[in-house]
Formats: structure tokens, C-alpha cells, sequence
């Protein structure tokens, strides 16, 4: 038997990035007893590598721009597969949240007459995103940390759940993990349990996420038995570097473009004009020296080819390469070098410039850098209440990235940022409210507490075992190369053959050394979630048989009108863990009210 530690609360948020520390804050305002728990440090959080901007329709920079429109430029972004609700309420309390931000003492940019400034970003009609230079998400973590801290939310950090537990009841009542700096078992028993834990990107080779982006509360909410939905909604940032390799996969912000920045491949070529669609090209410029003049024309900056919504541009940066048209490692010139003043890309984009300065020796004023899509951001997670942020089992709460339905098929650049204070703010007033409701102390079985902490040791006491290094590198792979940006009915089946395999390997693992800071160990209980999202990926990769957003598949390219009109639902029913079955099931859309479908045929 082991010991563990055991810790009481109304509400334990897990995860402490933007969506986290919100859900926090506002569950501790409601005067409920609540608790962080993290596994970096606090204000490590992926968050931080947010850096284009938070967007919401404030209409500082232009004042037609409004709610209705941000609705629509989201539905449109998503491919029509977002969860409305979600949209709605995202496009109409964003510009409160990024105020109250403000009002905590966040930093924005300003206009010339002191109010918040707004930059362009892809598929989004108007000027919107609110921003501080290229740091913005790393301001919107500041801010809401100190907010939390100062209000005395208790906070563990570096601890890692591993599962959540249900009483008797089926509610969900108690969460284990282990503290990495010692390996102390933990068990957290709460009436309410918001889920904050951010993507699942290090299943694949090349990828902008961090270390923490393993899918574990993607996989901890199957092996809960709640719904998952669109988890083949990956999508792709068409600009990662690719080369040097001391920052391959490091996210480009959507911002360089922005301020004006294009794209070219080998010969030199903006070779966006040739992917644009013949509606946009009617109202923009035709060659290259329109386009010129659409630069300096900052008005005009949002409808340049360079800012279609990400899906397409890593679509046509994926295309360049596989024509012969790409860079030497791979991808394609991202250039600002000749566009814009080397003051003024140090003054718009400084942590851009000293990043790959530092990182790399790459000075984005002299030149152009390589860029290629990597991996980004997980539209698919956790189905939610839109207004609660309820999932589908009792106690149980989700927001930002590890939750489904807001985006769609596709996520418009700093529609994330929001996504984290909007929907942040009513996991905690959903959860509070669930947590209030209940009566009586939480409890879990002990015996289900103890089969946790006994799977989590195993790979100490196993000799001859895969090692998870391995594991980790062949599941990289495979994601890359049969579950990447295009997709095929056969690799996906390949895919899924090889993944099932991953779940024996991954079984049998073993360990060596003790349990204080082993990144081994860690590595190993973090297999079974990337084991569990990855094949919820394929499955609804080779289901759904089109192309749609982030979603690409090469034998079927082009929407399916009546696969636009439904989710792919994957839920565990008789059975729980990484070892059991996951079914898939397509379900209807949310019905849209009708004076919200008139918005979206509007002219644009």
C-alpha cells in the first residue's frame, strides 16, 4: 500500500494557464474554498506563447466592427462546425473581459488618443485583436496571476493528475497525481473539478507546444466516461520555424504578417495570390505591386492573401513544398526584412526579434526566416454546456483548449485568448454553482485511489520493459507522418493498427532510478493520455471523409454538406482507462436560431 496525501476544497481547477487561473479566481469570489493545481510552475503555463493578441470586438480601430461580426468571421473561421452558443457568447463578452484585464492592470498597446489598441489578424474581418506587442499572452498570465495570488488561492504547483474518480453517486469527486519534485502520491477530493489543461501537441513530431501539451485532460475526461468531440480538428500553424534546428517548431506569430510581413517560396514568389479564392480576389489587389500598395494602405492590411485563416495558408505553404517550391529544409520565406524598419519590427515584435536572435542567431530585420506548419492548437476536447461549461459527467467542468465546440474545424488567430477569459470565467461560475448545490463531504473509493497509485509505480518494478523515450519517438512519428496535416483512409488505418500496438507497449513499460524529478517516469505517465487522444484523432480523422478546417483529407477534398451538419461524438461506456475501447458516433449540431443563421448570410 502506499501513502498519499489528501487535500479537501469546493473546487479544484486543474491547469493554470489563462483558462485555469480565471476559472479560479472566479470560483474564489464566490467565496468557495478553491485550489490550483499545475504541474509547472505557476506562470509557465502554455499561455505565455500566445503572443499576436486577444481578440474582441472593441472597435477602437474600427468603430463598425461589433459583436455580429466577430460572430460571424467565427463561424465562418470554423467552417460552420463550431458550437454556436459558444460563438455567440465568445463574440459578445470578450470585450469585458479584455476591460476587466484592464482593470487588473493588464498593459495594452494604446491608439494615439489612449485607448486599447487592435491589430489585424487571419480570417478576422476587422482590426480586433488587442495586444501587447508580440507578448500578449504572456501579459494576460501576468495579470491574472497576480490577481489569484494576491487573493490568496492555494496553489500546487509541479504536481501531475493522473485520473479523476467518481463517488458512489458517479459524480466527480476526487483527482490523483504524485508531486514531481519528491514523487509523493496526492489524492485532491473537491465537489467540483474544472479541467484547464491545455493541447495535446507533443503526439506529433513537429509542434509549438511545450512539454505540458501531452492530452491528459483530453484523456483523463474519456477515461471519466464524458463526451470528447471533433478531436480530428487539428490545427496546423501555417508558421513554425523549420529552420535552425535549435527553434524548429517555435511559433512565428500570426502578428509578423500583420504588421506586414509576406510569404515567399524558392523563386522568390508571393505565391498566396495563387490560393486565393476568386470572391477575395475580386476586392483585393491582383500582382504583387497592388499589394504593395495595400500595405501601405494600413486600412486595407486584413485583406491581403497573406491573412486568410490559418487552415489555408498552411494548406498553401504545404503545397509550395510538395510542388519543389520550398526552402532548402523544407518550407517556405517568411519576409518582413524588406518591408518594414528594422526599428519598427524591434518596437511591434520585440520577443520575435530577441527570441530567434538568442535562440538561433536569426536577426528578422536582415532577413527572411524558414517557416512551416507545426502543429498548433486542438480545436476538438471535452463537450461542453455552452453556458455552464458543463461536460457530460456530473461535476465535471471544462475551458480553453482542452474543451470542444467554440472553434469549429478551424480557430481563428486570438480567438484562443479569449476563449480562456470568456469561457475561464463561467467554468468557475458553472462549477461553483455545482459545488454549492452539493451536500455533504466528497468521497471516492480508496480501493480506486490505490489501483491509480499502483499503475503509476508499476514501471519501477518492471525489468525489460520498452522504454518510454522510444515509445514517445515512434508515437511522434507515426502521428506526423499518417495523422499530419493531409490525411488518407489507408494511413489513417495504418495509424490506428500501430496505436493500438502503443497501448500493449505502453503497458509494459519500465523505469529506472527514484521518483523525485524522474523526467523518465513523468515521460511514462504521460504515454497512456498521448496513447488515448492520438487514437481519438485518427478515429475521427477516418471518419469524417472530408476536408473541413483544420481537417484535411486528401481522398476526399472538398466539405461534405451533410457531414457540415454533425459532430463525431467519442465517448468509453462499459469500460474506463487507455486500454479500453473508444467509440465514435456522428450527432447533430445544435440547432441555430434563426435570427443568428440571417447574421451569417449577410454580405461579408
Amino acid at each position: 500500500m502506499a501513502d498519499y496525501d489528501t487535500h479537501d476544497y469546493d473546487v479544484i481547477v486543474i491547469g493554470a494557464g489563462g483558462a485555469g487561473l480565471r476559472a479560479a479566481i472566479e470560483s474564489h469570489e464566490r467565496g468557495l474554498r478553491t485550489a490550483l493545481v499545475c504541474k509547472s510552475l505557476l506562470g509557465k503555463a502554455h499561455t505565455v506563447m500566445a503572443e499576436g493578441g486577444v481578440a474582441a470586438a472593441l472597435g477602437n480601430v474600427y468603430p463598425e466592427d461589433n459583436w455580429k461580426v466577430h460572430f460571424r468571421d467565427t463561424m465562418r473561421g470554423g467552417k460552420m462546425l463550431n458550437n454556436w452558443r459558444m460563438a455567440q457568447l465568445h463574440a459578445q463578452e470578450s470585450p469585458d473581459r479584455v476591460l476587466e484585464l484592464e482593470r487588473w492592470g493588464a498593459l495594452f498597446d494604446r491608439t494615439k488618443d489612449g485607448r486599447i489598441l487592435q491589430r489585424d489578424f487571419g480570417g478576422h474581418r476587422f482590426a480586433r485583436l488587442a495586444h501587447v506587442g508580440d507578448r500578449t499572452g504572456l501579459e494576460l498570465i501576468r495579470t491574472l496571476q497576480q490577481k489569484a495570488v494576491s487573493a490568496g488561492i492555494d496553489v500546487f504547483m509541479e504536481c501531475k493528475i493522473l485520473k479523476l474518480l467518481p463517488d458512489a453517486e458517479g459524480r466527480i469527486s476526487g483527482a490523483v497525481g504524485y508531486m514531481r519534485p519528491t514523487g509523493d502520491m496526492v489524492l485532491f477530493k473537491a465537489k467540483s473539478f474544472v479541467l484547464a489543461t491545455g493541447s495535446i501537441g507533443k503526439s506529433w513530431k513537429y509542434t509549438s507546444n511545450s512539454w505540458e501539451s501531452v492530452g491528459d485532460g483530453h484523456a483523463m475526461a474519456i477515461w471519466a466516461g464524458a463526451d470528447v468531440i471533433d478531436m480530428e480538428c487539428v490545427q496546423f500553424h501555417p508558421t513554425g520555424m523549420v529552420w535552425p534546428l535549435s527553434v524548429r517548431g517555435i511559433l512565428v506569430t500570426e502578428g509578423v504578417r500583420g504588421d506586414g510581413g509576406v510569404l515567399r517560396n524558392s523563386e522568390g514568389k508571393r505565391f498566396m495570390f495563387d490560393y486565393v479564392a476568386d470572391m477575395f480576389r475580386a476586392e483585393t489587389a491582383e500582382t504583387e505591386e497592388e499589394a504593395d500598395a495595400w500595405y501601405d494602405d494600413h486600412a486595407n492590411n486584413r485583406r491581403t492573401p497573406d491573412l486568410l485563416p490559418r487552415d489555408e495558408v498552411a494548406r498553401a505553404i504545404n503545397s509550395e513544398v510538395k510542388a519543389g517550391r520550398g526552402t532548402p529544409h523544407g518550407g517556405v520565406y517568411l519576409d518582413i526584412a524588406s518591408r518594414r524598419p528594422a526599428e519598427y519590427i524591434r518596437r511591434r515584435l520585440p520577443s520575435m526579434y530577441h527570441q530567434f536572435m538568442e535562440l538561433a542567431g536569426v536577426d528578422i530585420t536582415a532577413g527572411p526566416m524558414e517557416v512551416g506548419p507545426t502543429c498548433h492548437y486542438m480545436m476538438g476536447g471535452v463537450r461542453v454546456d455552452a453556458d455552464s461549461a458543463a461536460a457530460t459527467v456530473p461535476g465535471l467542468f471544462a475551458a480553453g483548449e482542452v474543451a470542444g465546440g467554440m472553434h469549429g474545424a478551424n480557430r481563428l488567430g486570438g480567438n484562443s485568448l479569449s476563449d480562456l477569459i470568456v469561457f475561464g470565467r463561467r467554468a468557475g461560475i458553472g462549477a461553483a454553482d455545482f459545488a454549492e448545490g452539493r451536500t455533504g463531504s466528497p468521497s471516492v473509493d480508496a480501493a480506486e485511489v490505490q489501483a491509480v497509485i499502483d499503475e503509476a509505480l508499476a514501471p519501477f518494478a518492471r525489468e525489460g520493459g520498452d522504454n518510454p523515450y522510444d515509445i514517445q519517438h515512434e508515437l511522434q512519428e507515426t502521428m506526423q507522418s499518417l495523422v499530419g496535416i493531409i490525411r488518407t483512409g489507408p494511413e489513417l488505418e495504418e495509424a490506428l493498427v500501430k496505436l493500438e500496438e502503443f497501448k500493449g507497449r505502453v503497458a509494459k513499460l519500465s523505469v529506472k532510478g527514484g521518483k523525485a524529478y524522474n523526467p523518465g517516469w513523468n515521460l511514462a505517465t504521460d504515454l497512456p493520455s498521448m496513447v488515448t487522444t492520438s487514437i481519438a484523432v485518427a478515429q475521427g480523422a477516418l471518419n469524417r471523409k472530408e476536408s473541413r478546417g483544420g481537417h484535411t483529407r486528401e481522398d476526399f477534398p472538398g466539405p461534405d454538406a451533410e457531414l457540415g451538419k454533425v459532430n463525431f461524438v467519442q465517448r468509453q461506456t462499459a469500460e474506463h482507462g487507455y486500454l479500453a475501447p473508444i467509440s465514435i458516433n456522428p450527432e447533430p449540431l445544435p440547432e441555430m436560431p434563426a435570427e443568428l443563421r440571417a447574421l451569417l448570410e449577410e454580405a461579408h
